[in-house]
Formats: structure tokens, sequence, C-alpha cells
């Protein structure tokens, strides 16, 4: 890494520190707890491998599971529906530098979101590149500060400043949550040309502050979890406010499953700072219904089997077989629910 990267990421850290501060309980009362499992030593890599920070992961149809790890550098590993390693995928490449979510669509296809080259890249399934959005910043420009009060410059429909993560409907439209830097989520048809975009940063209905992570459901309305905010917006496909749902905490990653019946899981994440002031208040994951009742919750903070320490991103192809990725425990957990025993509970 450069000498100007370097000094690049730090001005990230500084400036991603302030959302942590906005981290609150959730405010649901009386939430049933889903009894749950985890499994042990699920992700089986080889002797010279390791895991850094697990940043995002993925299913696809075939149950082989993608990990985007910020380690030494970032890096896409996959593994089968056992968890035995089968290989990476674009090892070197030049949109990899600060992993933050790993999405697969319904035609196995896999995207890697990159908060650090401000793009987003979509690979086939054989592991080849076929599309990307976005563009790195050219080094030899070196670090651009604006002076002190300059507003922010107006979002441009190719351009991403720190995207979070993406989703598609059923058409095959892409939705890009834009992110750190911008506060917006836009979108794009199937071949990646640009339809529009929605969002500035503030705290009203279609604002965001920091959109974190996205997701859409089969009639193609989309959910932002607008982290920094404490809420889930739900959009309707043409980026207008459907509604809000802001009673489980800070919403760091969110899922949809699959099936003729969805769910919303959402978690209230223990910050990635780690700070103990957080540890009883935060942890939890939700499963609720996409009107936004809450069918309950489990999990706590830490960093033992069934805790959760720092939750980037779930994957819950299966309803009751989750994956999560775990920022400061550097992992991977597999989570097996037991929702027979659970009834409907609170908003």
């Amino acid at each position: 890494m450069t000498r100007r990267i370097r000094v690049w990421f730090v001005l990230v850290v500084v400036f991603a520190a302030a959302p942590v501060l906005a981290q609150s309980k959730a405010k649901a009362q009386n939430v049933p707890e889903i009894p749950y499992d985890s499994v042990p030593n699920f992700l089986k890599l080889p002797p010279d491998l390791y895991l850094g920070e697990g940043i995002g992961v993925a299913t696809n149809s075939k149950g082989h599971v993608f990990v985007y790890t910020r380690s030494g550098d970032t890096r896409l590993f996959e593994f089968d529906g056992n968890g035995a390693f089968v290989r990476e995928i674009g090892q070197g490449l030049y949109g990899f530098e600060f992993a933050h979510a790993v999405r697969v669509d319904a035609q196995d296809n896999i995207w890697a979101v990159d908060e650090g080259t401000n793009m987003v890249i979509k690979f086939n399934p054989e592991g080849r590149v076929v599309m990307v959005l976005g563009r790195r910043p050219e080094a030899v420009e070196g670090v651009v500060v604006a002076a002190p009060g300059t507003p922010p410059a107006p979002a441009q429909p190719y351009t991403f400043s720190r995207p979070t993560d993406v989703a598609w409907d059923a058409a095959g439209n892409i939705f890009v949550s834009d992110g750190y830097g911008n506060s917006r989520v836009a979108k794009y048809d199937r071949n990646g040309r640009f339809i529009k975009s929605a969002g500035t940063r503030g705290s009203e209905p279609g604002q965001l502050n920091l959109p974190h992570t996205i997701a859409a459901d089969a009639n193609g309305n989309v959910y932002v979890g607008d982290r920094s905010n404490n809420r889930v917006q739900v959009w309707d496909n043409d980026l207008n406010v459907k509604a809000i749902y802001d009673t489980v905490g800070s919403p760091w990653a969110v899922c949809i499953s699959p099936g003729p019946h969805q769910y919303l899981y959402v978690s209230n994440s223990l910050p990635d700072n780690g700070s103990s002031q957080y540890r009883d208040i935060t942890g939890e994951i939700y499963k609720m219904e996409l009107d936004g009742t809450i069918v309950g919750k489990f999990g706590k903070a830490g960093k033992q089997l069934k805790e959760f320490s720092t939750v980037h991103e779930i994957d819950c192809r299966n309803p009751n077989e989750l994956l999560v990725a775990e920022i400061t425990a550097w992992r991977v957990q597999k989570v097996v629910l037991h929702p027979q025993a659970t009834a409907s509970g609170g908003r």
C-alpha cells in the first residue's frame, strides 16, 4: 500500500468514527427469544490462509459460501456447503482495497462492494469480472481535502463515495447504498445504466445518515439500513418512502430471505470499536415480518460461540440457517435457528 493510500485511510478512520457515537439501545420491548445454536469451526481454511475482519458473507444456489475479508489485503474466498475451502476469487484485483459487502444474485453472479476503491464489481459464477460500477480514485492525484465549511459536492450518477452494499429486484435492476461519503441509494438497470438516485444527508423520511446495508424483497421494495439514524427505511421500487422501522436499534446488516414467506433480519451490532458502554445494549439480531412486526430476536454481544462481535453482513438464503460475518471476532459463524418455539412479538 502506498504512503498516499495509507494517509487516505487514516482520514477514513477519523471520519468513520462519528457514526459509531449514534449507537443506541433498541426500543422494542418484550421481544421473544428465538432458540438457536452455532456450528463450531464451520469454515476450514488451508494451513497457510487466514481470515481477517469478517466483512461480508453470501451463498449461492449450490450452498457455496463467499467470504469477503479485510486482512493484509482485501480478499474474496469461496467455500463449499460444508465449509471446505474451494478457491480465491480476484486475487490482486484493482478494485479490491477495503472490503465492505459481498452478495450473490439470482443467477449466481458474485458482487463485491469495495468501500476503498468506490467500486461495485460483478463476477460471473466462474469468477471472471463481467461488470464494474464506479471508479477507483487515481493514486497520482493524492489526497484532496476540501476547505472547512465547503458543502459536499453533489453525488454523480456513476461515481460513488465509499459505497456499502448492493441489491437487485426481480427485473435485475441494481440498487447501491452509497454510503459513507454520499447519503443516497442509486438505481441502475441490469446493464449498469443509471436510472435515478434518492436520498440526502439528514434525519427526515427519505433522508439518510450512513446507508450501511440494503436488501430488496420479491415485490421490488428496497430496505435501507439507515445506520446512524437508527432505523430501517422501506422504499418502493422508484425510491419513494413507504415505511420506517425504528425500534430495532442501529441496523449494521439487513437480509431478506427468499421463498414465498420472506423475513427481514436486522443486526443491532456492537460497534467495531468494541467499547464496553455498548456491550449490554447491542449484539442481538432481530427476525421480522416485512411489515415491521418483530417475530423474535437472538444473540448478544461477545466473542464466544452464540455471541456476536460487530455483525457486518448476514446471509439468510435459508431463513433458519444464517451465516454471520463479524468484524472484531475475525470470523463467520453459521447459526441454526429453532423458531418453532417462538411466537410473534411486538413492534
